[in-house]
């Protein structure tokens, strides 16, 4: 477990995607400047990445109903009287932040790259949820991301409290070509400022 910052605007459960751990280069620039902006980010593992980093040996996912367990008891152990509590995630731990948003505790979501399909398979879109979400979620996503491109989600019918936030030319980590002119730290920022913006709100009762 890292625990980083105060929760000024709240506290921020953070998971992981399905390849990378919870310290990894994206996840520790997303969750600094975030606590810069005055959330406390908690970052986890899920049980297959803990066996990772005690033994180096590569695992797939725990399957889905042990992640959302696993998620939840978090969710329970972080949950506070006075401070907002929000789910957050890279691509699956996004997925698996989604799944649990309507919970009683939870604030609001923030995905950084939503894995609306696998790679190659758009005729299996992972949206089903996502059509009956109330909880405000936003997702920051490269509009040439492999998993979610803007030109396949613009035709997916959404729950309204779904915000879609486009970054120009950027991948699955949110990272665009060179001769877009645009770097993945400022995607990054971007998608920082949104989400601060929006915990800026719920702390002032106006959203």
């Amino acid at each position: 477990m890292l625990i980083d910052g105060k929760p000024e605007l709240g506290r921020v459960l953070f998971a992981h995607g399905a390849g990378a751990p919870m310290d990894s280069e994206f996840m520790e620039a997303v969750a600094q400047a975030l606590v810069a902006g005055g959330l406390q980010i908690v970052r986890f593992e899920f049980p297959y990445m803990q066996k990772r980093r005690d033994d180096g040996k590569r695992r797939p996912p725990d399957r889905q109903p042990k992640l959302l367990q696993y998620y939840g008891e978090l969710i329970g152990q972080y949950q506070e009287e006075g401070v907002p509590l929000y789910l957050a995630g890279k691509s699956m731990g996004g997925r698996m932040a989604t799944m649990l948003a309507d919970h009683d505790a939870v604030a609001g979501c923030f995905v950084y790259g939503y894995p609306f399909y696998a790679p190659g398979k758009l005729d299996r879109p992972r949206i089903d949820h996502l059509q009956q979400i109330n909880t405000p979620v936003h997702i920051f996503q490269g509009t040439r991301d492999a998993m979610g491109r803007q030109e396949i989600v613009d035709s997916y019918e959404l729950a309204p409290a779904i915000q879609l936030h486009w970054l120009e030319d950027g991948d699955h980590d949110l990272k665009p070509r060179k001769k877009s002119g645009i770097t993945q730290d400022e995607h990054i920022a971007d998608a920082v400022e949104s989400t601060l913006q929006f915990c800026q709100l719920i702390s002032e009762g106006n959203a």
